[in-house]
């Protein structure tokens, strides 16, 4: 089976962490998403009171500035601490309310009558602002009130003569502190419930500027707006809206197909190659055509090599019992042939064996009982040889030494990297070894020579001999199970199978080697 690229995917972790946090910040921007605008709107409408404010104190304080020869009061000092510093260019007034904050209060208080009544000069002065701030009112829609240095109002609407100085906003700029609030109203009709959303809708701001004369208060500018509408800014606004209402849907709708790509598709894929699978589908095994993540990579991977591997399996052991029934049949045969006619003759029947036959089938029955144990104890070496090996290692000098006192009547001549660890335990080792070795000494081989290369990741031996070549129509079957050329002498054909199977297992190889004289065999074994 062919490896898909090898190339940077994310992770399924990665991809689902991405989507979570996109999904969770969605509601918490919907959540807030009015609440914070409010706060943006509140405060514009704060600046542009500070701005009204200040150009009608300019206003306020050159007209009190030129009556004070005609005996007008003043009220009390401003704090030193209050005072702007005089080095500075200049002192800007930041808007500062907020919603989140506890800057909202209870509706405002109503006028309270004043204790005495306003100065003449400061009625005068009031008298002569009212048209000033009626027309500023034509645009700005702000209400106005222009207080004394006592707070009673000498300008605007309504109130005048009457007393604000118990407000809390006006009684700090009576002091010299500007200050503004925000204060819950009372709207003239209910209004539409989508409205709820917007906690400004239902606030009032009020500014209270103080006008600084010589240090001394000599009144405030006193201004109140209810804040924008946000409904109404939206609908001003309403195409860049429209406009980011589209990017959150493009947006998405990129999040579904990211997720469809990287999970959705090769999940779907994997679960349809794994029906064909079942259905016996061999076509089923190549690779997935997308794998989104890594983690859907190595999945697949795993997946489809372990049913390959199970297929592979599956064939292996329906050939290997068709093979083992052929094999069983003849010695099986030949002995229940026999033993029939042993007993024919201990019975007395016509036509008895002669005791030279009697005994010429008793060997028969003993040489077919050896072959069935010989090929018992190979099918015992292969299901060992198959078996998933434990954290094993071992040195090839120790294994060799025990093949020389296992075949003590050849010449086994070792050299090279003996001393490398190799992953396979002493025993497999010995046998796979030992079955070239007994397969080397059955073919009048007098020399068995071993050589190892270290090649940092596997262990290289050629296993040679100076027996009998293997003939050309041979060398493709050598390692099928069964397959022998000496059958009369007692083989059984399983001896290189068991070996190949042994490699196989620990993750190693073996292959026949071409040479001019008697055979070589090529094992690569895993380093530990």
């Amino acid at each position: 089976m062919s490896a898909a690229p090898d190339k940077w995917r994310p992770s399924l972790g990665l991809v689902i962490f991405a989507v979570l946090t996109t999904v969770g910040v969605l509601p918490l921007v919907g959540l807030f998403f009015f609440r914070l605008y409010d706060n943006q709107l509140i405060r514009q409408t704060q600046a542009e009171l500070i701005a009204q404010s200040r150009v009608l104190a300019t206003i306020y304080a050159q007209e009190v500035t030129a009556r004070l020869g005609s005996g007008l009061a003043l009220g009390p000092e401003v704090p030193p601490n209050v005072l702007p510093d005089p080095g500075d260019q200049v002192t800007p007034i930041r808007p500062a309310l907020d919603l989140t904050a506890n800057d909202l209060l209870r509706r405002r208080p109503d006028a309270l009558p004043a204790p005495r009544p306003a100065q003449a000069a400061y009625v005068e002065i009031g008298a002569k602002l009212t048209p000033i701030i009626r027309e500023t009112q034509k645009v700005t829609l702000a209400g106005f009130r222009i207080l004394d240095p006592q707070g009673v109002v000498i300008a605007g609407r309504q109130e005048v003569g009457q007393s604000l100085a118990h407000i809390e906003e006006v009684a700090d700029a009576l002091h010299g502190q500007y200050r503004a609030t925000l204060r819950n109203r009372v709207p003239d009709k209910p209004p539409p419930p989508i409205y709820s959303f917007s906690r400004g809708l239902g606030v009032h701001v009020f500014s209270a500027m103080p006008v600084i004369v010589n240090n001394r208060v000599a009144g405030v500018i006193y201004t109140t707006r209810t804040p924008s509408n946000i409904f109404d800014h939206l609908y001003q606004e309403r195409a860049k809206f429209v406009l980011a209402g589209l990017a959150v849907i493009l947006g998405t709708i990129a999040i579904g197909l990211v997720f469809s790509r990287t999970i959705t598709l090769p999940m779907r894929e994997l679960i349809d190659r794994a029906a064909r699978i079942g259905r016996g589908d061999r076509e089923a095994f190549r690779p997935l055509r997308h794998y989104g993540t890594r983690e859907f990579a190595q999945l697949s991977h795993s997946f489809l090599g372990m049913a390959e591997q199970l297929a592979r399996r599956s064939d292996y052991i329906a050939t290997f019992s068709a093979h083992l029934t052929h094999e069983l049949k003849s010695p099986l045969t030949s002995i229940k042939g026999a033993a029939e006619l042993l007993q024919d003759s201990v019975q007395g029947k016509a036509g008895s064996l002669t005791p030279a036959e009697q005994t010429t089938f008793i060997a028969n029955i003993l040489s077919d009982t050896q072959r069935l144990e010989a090929m018992a104890q190979r099918l015992r070496e292969l299901a060992r040889a198959e078996s998933l090996p434990q954290n094993e290692r071992t040195e090839l000098a120790p294994v060799i030494a025990d093949l020389r006192n296992r075949f003590p009547a050849s010449a086994i001549e070792a050299s090279g990297s003996l001393d490398r660890a190799i992953g396979m335990s002493s025993e497999k080792a010995l046998i796979v070894l030992s079955h070239l070795t007994d397969n080397a000494v059955r073919h009048k081989a007098g020399t068995i020579r071993l050589e190892a290369v270290d090649a940092r990741t596997t262990l290289l031996v050629t296993v040679s001999n100076d027996g009998e070549p293997i003939s050309a129509p041979n060398r493709d079957r050598i390692f099928d199970a069964f397959f022998t050329t000496r059958r009369d002498q007692g083989g059984t054909g399983m001896g290189l199978a068991i070996a190949r199977a042994v490699m196989a297992s620990h993750g190693g190889s073996i292959r026949l080697k071409p040479t001019d004289e008697g055979a070589a065999f090529e094992l690569q074994f895993p380093v530990a």
